[in-house]
């Protein structure tokens, strides 16, 4: 896709999504983060049902270290990989005490050390605890802006650079979002609906599929 078209791509997802936002609930840079965590292969919409129950009484690091490993697994079953999700929120949730006084912190490198917190996560995070300039590829993000043609790459990493180099910085946090929703209710990965796609046009999966020969 050349500079033209991917600016005027740009411009009609602009135009498009407005005002995306993140779909998790939370009221807490501490909710944002364990929202995140239990998100992973998993539906906000299923993740939002479990934090509205175990938010009400373990919404901070200290209160969720009250519970055992087997108790939390319990409560976030439901969001699946449940073992490995709550080892990762209780370590994270440790850590959060013993070296951030129970703050999440605010520099990649920190939260990149906390156990479950990749680079996805570690986004997220930044972008919309802290509102600092960040593209959290996952699933969706990943599946449209390759479709679209915004990035050429198999995997995660290689998009994520991809989108920066092609995106302006102001944008990345909103882009993020409106990648997401397109992904989640349009561009879905089985079924994508392609013929009420208003970005079909410029979608380099769709022109290739209907491509005359």
């Amino acid at each position: 896709m050349s500079l033209n078209e991917s600016a005027k791509l740009i411009s009609l997802i602009d135009k498009i999504y407005q005002s995306p936002k993140c779909e998790l609930e939370f009221s807490s840079n501490y909710e944002l983060l364990v929202a995140v965590i239990l998100s992973a292969q998993c539906t906000d919409k299923r993740v939002n049902l479990v934090t509205k129950e175990l938010f009400k009484e373990y919404n901070t690091p200290a209160k969720m270290l009250k519970l055992s490993q087997e108790e939390l697994e319990q409560k976030i079953r439901s969001c699946g990989f449940f073992h490995n999700k709550a080892k990762h929120i209780l370590d994270c949730s440790k850590d959060l005490v013993e070296k951030y006084n129970g703050e999440v912190p605010s520099k990649k490198e920190d939260l990149k050390s906390l156990a479950g917190v990749g680079e996805k996560t570690a986004n997220v995070v930044l972008s919309m605890a802290f509102e600092i300039p960040a593209i959290a590829v996952d699933t969706h993000v990943f599946r449209v802006s390759n479709r679209l043609g915004l990035a050429n790459s198999d995997n995660v990493q290689k998009t994520q650079k991809d989108l920066e180099m092609v995106l302006p910085k102001n944008k990345w946090i909103k882009f993020h979002y409106a990648l997401v929703l397109h992904g989640r209710y349009v561009c879905k990965s089985q079924r994508p609906n392609c013929q009420n796609c208003e970005l079909s046009s410029y979608c380099k999966y769709y022109l290739d599929k209907n491509k005359v020969i």
